[in-house]
């Protein structure tokens, strides 16, 4: 008899609909009063959602063990969460998570070939050596989907339940636990139960060595970023300068230099700023550098968001946790647009200066701000031939030069983006 129920730490998982009835039909196959049919038919529909699964993750191989190391490698629970901060715990905790890994190391010991012949099916062999069309996953990057498929093999190899228990405690320790451990960026969903933390799955993988010049607002960002992940005190970083400039680029290749030091980042715009305190609420706690991201933040007159976000960044009565911090970008350096009614109508109000003074706080809340200016038409030369060298692009440069001086004057002017799009555009026409 399976032993599911008697899971202490491991329980509520995501997708356990599969794991529920496939162990119903190991108890229960045998069983000459149970309708033969049924059995055969909730089967095939356990197969059907392996093979579900197996499409939307990548998954290959043994998909049976993909997907109980899927339900283990997503499970948040109190020893999961607390291998993530210290990795091999002790006390209480520590043996009835080596009781749950005793029930789960029977189930990936199982073997099928009784119930496929009871069942008169060989289909559960084609599911044990699973070959993916597509080994591309929807809702996981290939990284993430390795890892799983590794720690499946490596599972179902250990020799004893203290092995099985070692390597899970260590995955934990290395990668952690959930969407939050597994995926390096999120954007907000407003439920009507609150703010839900969805991960991001297509990231562009910039690196901040691709991006030309800027080695000073780059360093700044670099500094900062560092000091935040290493636990030492940082500042909330505002990017602000021209359009197609790097500003985001620059965000991007942060998070891809630091995921691997535990640097996590959610996306939120403006109209989200009321879930904030939520969103906060659900990180603040957990072992990792979360930096939210505001990408192109600007306010009109009318729009009041900012004080939100004001509120947020300091000001409340509660301290925002060390773990967190907010970097945005801008074109515009005080964010809040303001017109000369703030400071000449005076008959509207009297203290006009506070009115310019309540639109200024905001900026004066990000200790760091770095400017990313358009570059001057040798600097833009400069990154044309070094983007045309990266991608091998064969054509004189006097001739390079003058292509890429007359793409800019119809395509938005000096800067890091056009220069990109042009080059971008000369590999088309390769």
């Amino acid at each position: 008899m399976t032993r599911i129920s008697e899971l202490v730490i491991y329980r509520h998982f995501e997708h356990e609909e599969i794991l529920n009835d496939m162990t119903w039909i190991m108890d229960h196959y045998q069983n000459e009063t149970e309708d033969r049919e049924k059995v055969r038919t909730l089967f095939f529909s356990c197969i059907h959602g392996l093979i579900d699964l197996a499409v939307s993750y990548g998954f290959e191989h043994n998909l049976w063990h993909n997907y109980l190391t899927f339900l283990l490698v997503n499970n948040e629970n109190a020893y999961s969460k607390s291998c993530e901060i210290v990795g091999a715990v002790q006390g209480s905790i520590n043996n009835l998570a080596r009781h749950d890994f005793e029930i789960f190391k029977e189930l990936y010991d199982y073997n099928f070939s009784d119930l496929s012949t009871a069942l008169g099916t060989d289909c559960f062999q084609v599911i044990e050596d699973y070959e993916n069309v597509d080994q591309n996953s929807k809702l996981f990057n290939k990284r993430i989907r390795d890892r799983i498929c590794d720690l499946s093999i490596r599972l179902k190899n250990s020799r004893d339940v203290d092995e099985f228990m070692t390597d899970m405690t260590l995955f934990y320790q290395d990668f952690g636990v959930g969407k939050l451990g597994l995926h390096k960026a999120f954007r907000i969903v407003h439920r009507e139960e609150g703010a839900e933390i969805v991960p991001i799955t297509k990231i562009a993988h910039v690196n901040l060595e691709d991006l030309v010049g800027y080695e000073i607002a780059k360093k700044k960002l670099i500094d900062n970023t560092e000091a935040f992940v290493k636990g030492k005190k940082a500042n909330n970083c505002l990017l602000f300068g021209a359009a197609g400039t790097g500003k985001s680029s620059s965000i991007k290749g942060i998070l891809n230099r630091y995921y691997d030091q535990g640097l996590r980042i959610i996306e939120i715009y403006k109209h989200q700023f009321q879930d904030l305190n939520d969103v906060i609420a659900q990180i603040k706690n957990r072992n990792y550098k979360f930096i939210i991201y505001m990408d192109d933040l600007s306010f009109e007159e009318f729009e009041i968001e900012y004080k939100y976000l004001k509120a947020v960044i300091e000001g409340g009565l509660e301290k925002k946790p060390d773990n967190i911090l907010i970097y945005a970008t801008s074109n515009r350096r005080h964010l809040v647009r303001e017109s000369f009614k703030d400071k000449e109508e005076r008959d509207e109000e009297i203290h006009s200066s506070d009115t310019v003074q309540e639109k200024l706080s905001l900026v004066y809340r990000f200790g760091v701000t770095i400017f990313f200016g358009s570059p001057d038409k040798k600097e833009f030369q400069n990154i044309v031939k070094t983007l045309a060298d990266r991608y091998h692009v064969n054509m004189p440069e006097n001739q390079l030069y003058l292509e890429a001086n007359r793409w800019e004057l119809n395509h938005g002017g000096l800067s890091g983006r056009t220069a990109q799009q042009f080059i971008d555009y000369l590999l088309g026409q390769q």
